[in-house]
């Protein structure tokens, strides 16, 4: 079995989940329910997962992280930008 797929699968799904706050936010333009501190930790979380998917050779971790790390990036831009 090639472990891969199943973590670009699993990548795939918890990034996706992060689209419908994306949108949500471009769309309202509203982040007042929007956590900074979270958002800020877990894009800095992300960072180091994808520093480690280097180390260790990972393309399902690396890919995945990078979609991940754009998309949640974007929101916590969307809130240092949206301040409401």
């Amino acid at each position: 079995m090639n472990y891969e797929i199943v973590g670009l699968c699993a990548g795939f799904l918890t990034t996706l989940s992060f689209l419908p706050q994306v949108i949500q936010v471009f769309k309202s333009r509203s982040t007042k329910d929007i956590s900074l501190g979270m958002y800020a930790l877990f894009c800095l979380g992300v960072g180091l997962w994808i520093v480690y998917s280097v180390l260790i050779g990972s393309v399902s971790i690396f890919v995945s992280n990078i979609a991940t790390l754009l998309l949640a990036g974007g929101v916590l831009i969307m809130k240092l930008l949206y301040k409401n």
